[in-house]
């Protein structure tokens, strides 16, 4: 079982001080990886879906990452996730190979549909189709970083002879981690997915869509060339390490935990606290 620290971007580690030095203390502690939060914008004021109040401060993932690599040496750097539809996938593709060369191949891209309607209205993107978006960012994005003279023809985005250097370290690509909980989702991971993030489940919600994904598998196809689908999970709710044990039963492969306190003393305390319960290290 591997673990992570979520929102090394949000709150009080939107000030980049004292992310790095929460990501530091992670990489002491033993943590396998720090995650981002994205919201480009957030609905004024407040109302459901919308997760965060509108003051909560959310700093870009890609800036983000890169400035804790530069004060990192060996923690791997998660996008969890990056709202893939409100992105051009071209510029988004430079900025993530960059973060990768400048960490020295530690990212994961972890990326969603997202689904606040006020957001995707705010920057001029359609809500609707966002699933076959996605799809057609992803494969332009994976054009850019695999093929040695990128093309891409899709419905959302196209492009030829180009070049877009440098191309990731991480060969063929850094993992790409899906999230989201419907089935959509579900198959977009099997199928184009390293990986698949569940945010704020329980053990018994966790259950419920690992049977989805096996369901996922009985639909799509799987290529041989992705490997075994990852399984991240960020628990919901108190954690130690009988509550670790009831995931790694299920078939989680890393828990990535909440972190938000007051201020950076406090964030520091959690992961040092979670980290005492759960027996890391």
């Amino acid at each position: 079982m591997k673990f992570g620290v979520f929102g090394i971007n949000v709150g009080v580690c939107a000030d980049a001080e004292v992310g790095a030095r929460v990501a530091r203390r992670a990489e002491e502690l033993g943590y396998e990886s720090v995650w981002t939060g994205e919201h480009v914008v957030l609905p004024a004021p407040q109302a459901p879906p919308s997760p965060v109040p509108p003051e909560t401060p959310f700093l870009d993932p890609a800036i983000s990452l890169a400035f804790i690599a530069a004060r990192t040496s060996t923690i791997k750097l998660g996008t969890g996730i990056i709202i893939l539809p409100q992105r051009n996938p071209c510029v988004l593709a430079k900025e993530l190979a960059s973060v990768d060369v400048v960490s020295g191949g530690r990212l994961i891209f972890g990326l969603g549909v997202g689904y606040l309607k006020a957001e995707f209205d705010a920057l001029g993107i359609p809500f609707t189709r966002k699933g076959p978006r996605t799809d057609d960012y992803l494969q332009a994005m994976l054009a850019l970083w695999t093929q040695e003279n990128p093309q891409h023809s899709g419905e959302f985005a196209s492009f030829e002879g180009i070049q877009a250097l440098p191309q990731p370290l991480q060969k063929p690509h850094p993992p790409v981690v899906v999230g989201g909980h419907s089935p959509h989702g579900l198959r977009r991971a099997v199928a184009s997915g390293n990986g698949w993030y569940g945010f704020a489940m329980t053990p018994e919600q966790t259950a419920e869509s690992l049977e989805g994904i096996e369901e996922a598998k009985q639909q799509v196809e799987r290529p041989s060339s992705l490997g075994d689908l990852e399984i991240t999970i960020t628990p919901s709710g108190a954690v130690d390490a009988d509550v670790v044990k009831r995931y790694e039963n299920l078939g989680v492969d890393r828990l990535v935990f909440l972190t938000f306190a007051a201020d950076g003393d406090g964030t520091v305390g959690v992961i040092e606290e979670t980290a005492k319960a759960i027996g890391l290290n």
